[in-house]
């Protein structure tokens, strides 16, 4: 396929295997995107990667800065609190930002971000997938316009550091650290703020290894429950969200393909550069999701 002159230049932080598997394959094949360049911690990694997709490799502080200068966005694949002060930095400089979930795990470092990019007028999305899927998209938009949501129930546990530790994933210590509430639990949040509305209360309790329990009050007089983790035994893990009001039951879809999801996330950056239209997905909506997730945190600390 032959690409148009003009395209929007997109750098990426990360070399991991979200980067090599999702976003770098996803942004090397988009039509109206050029693949600008790789960042990476690691140059020799950077290097590989860049290698695969035809691109400029950089690495090192100055290498951040020569790719920003080159770029008109940047998409990150690095662990949050690595991500954060990267993209104040990237908006500063004026690029559009392609943001991974969570975008940081503290308050004051996604507010950072948050505060960076509005200034600097450049457009965000954070890619929570399920905002992107093309299963799940459409539905989470339908049942935000069904009124009478009573309550919801979400669950979302992995194996990762549970029986099946040969996943790529089980390598990454932010995820060791801050386990299944700061990894998935912005998933379900994606899911759950734009139907049942913002959440005014959080209730949280420990189970077993990193699983946590929220209980969420909603400015909908809703309320939901999540039990989130990334420790399960493979035959207990697995996702489900459901919703139930006045309409019934309402089950998320299943869905894949990953790479079409940032695919869309990319559609939904670009058109967001383009019109000045925040996204409903964009890095305040992350920030509203990293108060939610470290106020859950905290009271799981105080129950010890």
């Amino acid at each position: 396929m032959t690409k148009p002159a003009k395209q929007l230049r997109i750098g990426l932080l990360g070399t991991g295997p979200w980067a090599e598997r999702t976003q770098a394959p996803a942004l090397a094949a988009h039509p109206d995107v050029e693949l600008a360049g790789v960042w990476g911690r690691r140059p020799e990694a950077a290097a590989a990667l860049a290698a695969a997709h035809d691109t400029a490799a950089y690495s090192g502080d100055d290498g951040i800065d020569a790719l920003f200068a080159a770029c008109d966005a940047v998409a990150f694949a690095l662990p949050p609190d690595v991500q954060a002060p990267l993209a104040a930095r990237a908006a500063a400089a004026g690029c559009h930002l392609l943001l991974d979930k969570p975008v940081a795990t503290t308050v004051a470092g996604a507010r950072e971000v948050a505060e960076a990019a509005e200034p600097a007028g450049v457009a965000s999305v954070v890619f929570c997938t399920l905002r992107h899927a093309a299963e799940t998209a459409p539905w989470i938009a339908e049942q935000a316009a069904v009124d009478g949501w009573f309550t919801a129930h979400a669950r979302w546990l992995g194996s990762v550091f549970g029986s099946a530790e040969d996943s790529p994933y089980a390598a990454s210590p932010w995820r060791r650290e801050k386990g299944g509430l700061w990894d998935v639990g912005p998933h379900v949040l994606s899911v759950l703020l734009p139907v049942l509305g913002d959440v005014t209360e959080v209730t949280a309790a420990r189970g077993p290894v990193d699983t946590a329990h929220l209980v969420l009050r909603h400015v909908s007089g809703a309320s939901s429950t999540a039990t989130l983790g990334l420790s399960a035994p493979v035959k207990a893990s697995g996702v489900s969200i459901e919703l139930v009001g006045d309409q019934g039951t309402a089950v998320l879809p299943a869905w894949g393909d990953a790479v079409g999801s940032f695919h869309a996330a990319v559609d939904a950056l670009l058109e967001s550069a383009r019109t000045g239209r925040p996204h409903d997905c964009d890095v305040r909506f992350g920030l509203r999701v990293t108060e939610i997730l470290a106020e859950a945190e905290a009271e799981l600390l105080r129950r010890g």
